[in-house]
Order: structure tokens, then C-alpha cells, then sequence
């Protein structure tokens, strides 16, 4: 019976032990917190000092720099509202996909807490900005503390303890490494744009491993009143869900014959660059008296008579869908959603390099063409790429092209059309919208048809991405139950 007690007591022992420790440390980083508060908020004259001086000598030394301040302002980027929300949101659909709904709860809880502590605390303190020679960054509100330090650290570092269990024990400490470093990449380039002080950022820094201490441990908690033993936090919250977290099992081969696979990539778009070339140099400067002259011609000509405020205003907004920053974000969620439905990561790079192979074909067959707008007024501008091909039209073809060629097999849901109907309107919309305003000839969008037809073609034949359902590869969530996800999404949020 002794035996058995000293058994049962161990767990019991050893999660005392960690969590006076972790105690221990909350409250250290809450008391160097509060002093540092206490500090910024009487403007004690050391600290300003130190923020003041540092401040200055950093602008001093980055403004002179291009360079530097673009890759400082990339970096600054990744702590930004707009990364942070995306992150989360990725992550709490996918571990709602996984059924993984306590998991979900923690990163939203973690991640509101943090949308909250940061205006409020900026609102008490009512810091001003840095006043530097030469303004080279971007803000808006108060400065202490600053928000892409304490986002960062509180997003990364409970993304991290989430999917922590997914990893190989020799890949565990270079990922919390590399969180550490990206954290504070983003907290130095918020001093050395001249947008905060360093301590805004240690403050951030200090509120945001408080926060993420807290609600770590309350997690803990919540796994105890399940029954479930305390576990290292080098463990991740949720060992157990190690298998439903991970991305995707390892695929022994992302190409089916990697050498020759990269080999024929390779060639095909040389060959499809230059297809895109012949095509462009005939219709733009050899094609007169032919029916594509005409209808350069006429076309752009009719569009112009057609044109009235409430239209320039439609298509205006219809050409939007087209541009990087749509198709970025629209790329951007649906290849998660795929490693979470579909655990694979074949469709994942299928429609990375579809937007890849595009980007790149655009750029280099609209340098080697170069060829002039329509003689018509073009209501966007002076652009800094030539008219052939269009690469909005392109862009917005790969892109929903792909997506349904990675659907449509996948599921035998009615809603399955609804994707192949997108890859029909969203770049017929944005086609007509870009020669509507003048942007482009019914041949530009020709060119990006066959940009399309060409590349995508060549990468389904080269990397098959819908291989693993010939296999038979099941979905996180079978198809007979995909009309009852709202339900399912509703349950995984509630605890027991």
C-alpha cells in the first residue's frame, strides 16, 4: 500500500515542485514588470535617458539605409495585427477540424487577452512615441508597451506550446530557438525603426510571458480535473494530441520521381516562357490586319464608351480580387485548411508552386514583351509591369484553377461545384473588369489563359497532388459529416 501511495504521489510531487517554479517566475516577471510600469510612468530619469539615447543613435545609424529599413520593416511585419490574426485564426480552425476544441480555446483565450492588455494598458500609461531625426517607421497610439512585441511573444510562444507535441524531440529545442529569436528580431526592429523605446519592449516582453505563464498553467489545471498527469511544459500542453496537432504525416516523397520531377519543372516553364513570348511579340507588334489586331482595337474602344461612375466604382473593387494581397490571403487560408482536412502536403505544394510558376512567368514574359497599355485612358494608372500577359487575370485563373483541381476529387458534396464555378467567375469578373479600366487587351487575357492552361497543367502532371485519394486518403472530417461542421465547430468550444 506504501508502494502504491509513493506511485500516486510522484505525479502529484513532481507538478508541486513545477509549478512553485513556474510560480516563482510569473511573479518575478509580474514584479519586474510593475517596477518597470512604475519607471516609465514617473519618467525616471535614468530610464529616459537610456530610451532617449538609444533611440537616437539607432536612428542615426539605420535611416542612412534603404536596405536596411526595407528588411527591418519586413521583419517588424511578422509581429503586425494582420500576421498575428492569421496565425490564430489558422490555428483555431485547424484544431477545431482536428477536434482538438480545449486546444482551440486556450489559443483564443491567450490570443484575446492580449488584444485586450495591450490598448488598455497603453491607454493608462499614455506614453508618447519616440521623437527621431529622421522618421523611418510607421505607428499609430501610445507606445508603452509596444503591441508587436506582446503579440508576438504571446501568439508565437502559445502556437509553439500547442503544437510542440507534433515535433521530433531533437526538432523541440531549435523551435522554441527560432520562436525566441523571431520574437525578439520583432521587438529590436520596433527600437531600431524609432517606434518605441527599449522599454516598451521590455515591457511587452514581461506582460507577455505573465500572460502566457497564466494561461499555461490554468490549461494545466484543466488537464488535472480531466484526470490527466502533469507533464513538462518542454512537453507541450497537450502531449496526448501529438497525432492530431502535427501539420501532416511525413510524406516519403513530395514529387513521385524527385530528380526527374524538378528536371521536367524546370524545362516546362522554360518552354512555357517561351510560348507566352511568341504569343505576346506576334499579337502586340506583327498581328496587324489580323483578327487579334481588330479586336484589340475594339474592344478596348467599347469598354471606354460603357464607362459611368458607378461602374468605374465596381470594377474598381471586382480588379481588387485579383491583386497579390487577395490572392496572398485567399492562398494563405485555404492551404491550412488542406493539411487539416486533408493531412497531405502534396496539394499544399501543387498550389504553392502554381503561384510561384505564375508570379515568375509573369514577370519575365511582361519584361521580355513589353508591351504598351490600351490608347485608352486607364483609370489605374501608370503601372510598373507592360500589359502582356495580365497578371491579375492570371494570377486570380492559377489560383482558383488550382483550388478546385485540389477539391473537386476530394469530396462528393454538392458544394464541390461551387469551387469550379469560382474558377469560371472570379477570373472572368476580374478580366473584364481589368480591360473595362483600360489595363489590358482581350489578347493580355488570352495570354494569361495560356499562362494557366500551360503551367498548371504541367504541375498536375508532374506532382499528381491528388495521388493520396487513388490511395485512399479519408479527410479529418468525412463528407457525409462536412454539413454538420457548424455543429461540430459549436461542441469542440464547449468543456465538460
Amino acid at each position: 500500500m506504501t508502494t502504491v501511495r509513493e506511485v500516486l504521489r510522484r505525479p502529484l510531487g513532481h507538478f508541486t515542485e513545477r509549478s512553485l517554479a513556474g510560480l516563482a517566475l510569473v511573479l518575478g516577471a509580474g514584479v519586474a514588470f510593475g517596477v518597470l510600469l512604475v519607471a516609465v510612468r514617473s519618467r525616471w530619469t535614468p530610464l529616459y535617458d537610456v530610451d532617449h539615447g538609444i533611440a537616437a543613435w539607432l536612428n542615426e545609424q539605420i535611416a542612412p539605409h534603404g536596405p536596411l529599413v526595407t528588411v527591418l520593416n519586413a521583419v517588424t511585419d511578422l509581429g503586425g495585427l494582420a500576421v498575428i490574426l492569421w496565425l490564430v485564426s489558422v490555428g483555431v480552425v485547424g484544431l477545431l477540424i482536428r477536434k482538438q476544441g480545449r486546444l482551440a480555446v486556450y489559443l483564443l483565450v491567450t490570443g484575446a487577452g492580449a488584444l485586450i492588455l495591450d490598448p488598455t494598458v497603453k491607454a493608462l500609461v499614455d506614453r508618447l512615441r519616440p521623437e527621431v531625426e529622421v522618421p523611418i517607421g510607421t505607428y499609430s497610439g501610445e507606445s508603452f508597451p509596444s503591441g508587436h512585441a506582446l503579440g508576438s511573444m504571446v501568439a508565437y510562444g502559445a502556437l509553439l506550446l500547442v503544437f510542440l507535441p507534433a515535433m521530433s524531440r531533437r526538432w523541440r529545442r531549435p523551435a522554441i530557438a527560432i520562436t525566441a529569436l523571431v520574437v525578439a528580431l520583432i521587438g529590436f526592429t520596433r527600437i531600431a525603426l524609432g517606434v518605441h523605446f527599449v522599454s516598451d519592449v521590455l515591457g511587452a516582453w514581461l506582460l507577455g510571458a505573465v500572460w502566457l505563464a497564466v494561461t499555461a498553467y490554468a490549461f494545466r489545471l484543466w488537464r488535472l480535473e480531466r484526470g490527466r498527469p502533469a507533464v513538462p511544459i518542454e512537453e507541450g500542453l497537450e502531449p496526448e494530441a501529438a497525432h492530431d496537432v502535427a501539420p501532416a504525416p511525413d510524406e516519403e516523397r513530395l514529387l513521385p520521381h524527385p530528380r526527374a520531377g524538378v528536371a521536367e519543372l524546370i524545362i516546362g516553364w522554360v518552354l512555357v516562357l517561351g510560348v507566352l513570348y511568341g504569343f505576346g511579340t506576334f499579337v502586340s507588334y506583327h498581328a496587324d490586319g489580323t483578327f487579334f489586331a481588330t479586336m484589340d482595337r475594339a474592344v478596348p474602344e467599347w469598354f471606354d464608351a460603357q464607362r459611368t461612375p458607378g461602374r468605374d466604382d465596381l470594377s474598381y473593387w471586382w480588379s481588387k480580387v485579383g491583386d497579390t494581397h487577395a490572392i496572398l490571403l485567399i492562398s494563405l487560408v485555404f492551404c491550412p485548411l488542406v493539411l487539416a482536412v486533408w493531412r497531405r502536403w502534396r496539394p499544399v505544394l501543387f498550389v504553392a508552386l502554381t503561384m510561384f510558376g505564375e508570379l515568375s512567368l509573369f514577370l519575365a514574359s511582361s519584361a521580355a514583351v513589353d508591351r504598351p497599355r490600351p490608347p485608352i485612358e486607364n483609370l489605374d494608372g501608370p503601372m510598373p509591369t507592360s500589359s502582356f500577359p495580365s497578371g491579375h487575370i492570371a494570377a486570380t485563373l492559377c489560383l482558383w484553377v488550382a483550388i478546385a483541381i485540389v477539391v473537386f476529387p476530394r469530396t462528393d458534396r454538392w458544394w464541390r461545384w461551387v469551387f469550379v464555378g469560382l474558377a469560371v467567375v472570379m477570373p472572368l469578373g476580374v478580366a473584364i473588369s481589368r480591360m473595362y479600366r483600360g489595363m489590358h487587351h482581350p489578347t493580355d487575357f488570352m495570354g494569361a489563359m495560356m499562362l494557366t492552361a500551360c503551367w498548371v497543367g504541367l504541375l498536375y502532371w508532374v506532382l499528381r497532388p491528388n495521388a493520396d485519394v487513388a490511395e485512399g486518403n479519408r479527410p479529418a472530417i468525412e463528407s457525409e459529416d462536412v454539413h454538420t461542421l457548424d455543429d461540430e465547430l459549436v461542441k469542440a468550444g464547449r468543456v465538460d
